[in-house]
């Protein structure tokens, strides 16, 4: 079955300290305005499991994770086994996720098929269907929780556009974190605009107050 729009063969930045591809999977469940990928979220798969796993098979030995991003990956309905394959090749997994499917996540985790997580936490509740067309914060907390209660590793993320966000909320968001435990970085990734989104968005020309969030977020530009 088809399940990727592209793969990336190499990155050092994407899967901390390992080297590893990026697989990227057709379409998602939320449509994000800042989105970077519409191409892959509205595009269709091109790559089926068994081309990536003989594009793995070719770099044994020379890579060490593999990154499944999107798109969504968790709304492939095959991961599970997907997984098992890349396992059973010697990768580690890394997953990024809107966290929109917490009963995906959690049977990734029952069965030890992921080694670390990049959750995205895209917005308060009351922003977001604004910002991402559906979804809720809900299913973030559930997602967080079970990440919470394993030994995964794992991050947390958001995309800062402040036409969409502004510096208030983003602390909201990072306190609502530490008071649930989350001692880790929070990564507040800066809006680029130059290139095509979903929602077709520019760079915004407000200025982004930096000193005020340093406190509370990793700041990525």
């Amino acid at each position: 079955m088809k399940a990727l729009y592209d793969i990336t063969p190499f990155t050092l930045l994407d899967f901390p300290d390992t080297p590893a591809a990026i697989f990227w999977f057709a379409g998602c469940n939320l449509r994000c305005v800042y989105c970077y990928n519409p191409d892959i979220v509205f595009g269709t798969a091109h790559i089926d499991e068994e081309e990536a796993l003989a594009f793995l098979r070719r770099r044994q030995g020379l890579l060490e994770g593999v990154v499944l991003s999107g798109g969504e990956c968790t709304t492939y309905p095959h991961l599970l086994a997907f997984c098992r394959c890349i396992k059973l090749l010697g990768y580690k997994i890394k997953l990024d996720t809107n966290s929109m499917r917490p009963d995906v996540i959690k049977v990734l985790i029952d069965n030890k098929l992921i080694d670390y997580v990049a959750l995205d936490y895209k917005a308060p509740e009351a922003k977001t269907g604004e910002i991402c067309g559906g979804g809720s914060e809900k299913r973030f907390w559930e997602s967080f929780k079970i990440l919470r209660q394993s030994s995964i590793n794992f991050e947390v993320r958001t995309t800062f556009h402040p036409e969409l966000l502004d510096e208030e909320e983003i602390i909201t968001m990072a306190k609502s974190l530490k008071r649930r435990g989350y001692e880790r970085k929070y990564y507040v990734q800066i809006f680029q605009g130059g290139v095509k989104t979903i929602g077709n968005l520019s760079s915004s020309n407000h200025r982004i107050d930096y000193e005020k969030l340093a406190p509370y977020s990793t700041v990525r530009s």
